[in-house]
């Protein structure tokens, strides 16, 4: 068809001069090591704090959302796998300008949670070390490990890629020795705690919001579509092995620590390790040195990520020239990485990060439910600019879900934070149209 060899032909300039070296493993690697951060680490003990017993039943409703969202993700990126991941998408449906509003919400998102992540990673160190809780010494942690992460990706997308998978391998070490120990104490009837109480109906959408920060993520990685090994069939099969695997991780997680701590997992700092410390208190350091790993390990994929938005951008004229620049030697968008690092590095530094950080979860919300209504469209108009893509059966009524409950999502969120999403969303249109004049 004539529309899809013109975007075909966009997609070529776009990626020219990437290499594509990431495999199916690689990138379901970068997928998961993306989506399960710090939050994996915390989040039980805020989801029992909002919803109580029914902490488990919130995932579980997060869990048929984000899995009607992933098949959409699965069909839309099989169709249009270049850089930039959604913001390819939205655009190759709907248009330059949605495409790009998309594109700010992925990015947006992901450089407040890796100021965020940054800075408790320093934290963190300070802990372990309190040599390194000063203002001065935190400030040099916080640049030390982001410039760590940077240099990894600076020096090739197989580089980090080999680099990503050992980390997602060792990060994940820590929670299957977590479910395994905490598994066995239960099923042998040696530990009991204290249950949770049920909390107030009202914490259900509180909690559902968490659970869907802690399912989110898959978005940052997709934009590093344009280097995937046969991507029309490697893209959908990583994004489905991954997310499918963490849904179920956090929901056993969550029954475990429930089961293990009990009351006390509300206003527990470190849930998990603290878990396991009701069995014996040597428990807790492996489970308190895998969160310090897996914070820092998911600056190294969002750096990975993040930055191809910005170089997909720059590549179609809409951020400045630089960002589209490729390093003479490995092959990738230097600028656009440092330009990322350095912002989340500002954003660790000030402080000022924490009040959007319910906006950055927000976020995915209309860019979730634009996914989804782009994967309808994409089939419609037949686009494949790759090879042959994913034809999912039961796409329509998994994209009525996601957009549902997207919608729902925002429903229950603050006025004040709607607000602000919908500031976000504004000032993304006129930023188009400010760089599209330019242009």
């Amino acid at each position: 068809m004539v529309e899809t060899a013109e975007i075909a032909r966009e997609q070529a300039g776009r990626d020219h001069g990437l290499v594509r070296a990431i495999g199916v493993i690689g990138f379901a690697a970068a997928i998961t090591n993306e989506v399960v951060g710090s939050g994996v680490y915390r989040n039980p003990a805020a989801m029992a704090a909002a919803a109580g017993t029914a902490a488990p039943y919130a995932y579980l409703a997060c869990l048929v959302a984000m899995g009607a969202i992933v098949l959409c993700f699965a069909e839309a990126g099989s169709r249009v796998p270049t850089s930039g991941g959604p913001y390819a998408y939205v655009e190759a449906a709907f248009g330059p300008m949605p495409g790009f509003v998309a594109g700010m919400l992925v990015w947006l998102s992901s450089v407040l949670a890796c100021g965020g992540i940054a800075a408790a990673v320093a934290d963190t160190a300070g802990v372990i070390v309190p040599a390194l809780a000063g203002v001065i010494p935190h400030g040099l942690v916080i640049i030390a490990i982001l410039g760590a992460m940077a240099w990894i990706n600076l020096r090739g997308v197989d580089i980090a890629a080999r680099f990503i998978s050992f980390a997602t391998l060792v990060k994940l070490l820590p929670l299957a020795f977590f479910l395994i120990v905490g598994g066995i104490a239960l099923a042998t009837g040696t530990h009991a705690a204290t249950p949770v109480s049920t909390a107030p109906t009202a914490g259900i959408g509180r909690a559902a919001i968490l659970a869907m920060f802690a399912l989110s993520g898959m978005e940052t990685a997709l934009a590093a579509s344009g280097e995937v090994k046969n991507p029309s069939r490697n893209v959908p099969r990583a994004l489905l092995l991954a997310m499918g695997s963490i849904g179920l991780l956090y929901v056993a997680i969550q029954v475990v620590a429930d089961a293990l701590l009990g009351a006390g997992l509300i206003g527990s700092k470190a849930p998990l390790a603290d878990a396991l410390g009701t069995l014996d208190p040597r428990l807790r350091a492996p489970l308190l040195v895998g969160a310090f790993l897996s914070m820092l390990f998911w600056l190294g994929s969002d750096l990975l990520g993040a930055p191809r938005v910005l170089f997909a951008f720059a590549r179609d004229r809409l951020l400045p020239a630089p960002l589209g620049r490729l390093h003479p030697s490995w092959k990738t968008p230097h600028v656009a990485i440092l330009l990322h690092a350095g912002l989340a590095a500002g954003l660790a530094l000030s402080g000022t990060y924490e009040a959007l950080a319910v906006l950055s979860t927000l976020a995915i919300a209309p860019l979730y439910a634009s996914v989804c209504a782009a994967a309808v469209v994409l089939r419609r108009r037949q686009v494949a600019i790759l090879g042959k893509p994913l034809a999912l059966p039961a796409l329509p009524v998994a994209a009525l879900v996601g957009i549902a409950s997207m919608v729902v999502l925002v429903a229950i969120a603050q006025w004040v934070e709607i607000g602000a999403l919908v500031g976000v969303l504004v000032g993304s249109a006129l930023l188009f149209l400010v760089m599209r004049r330019k242009a």
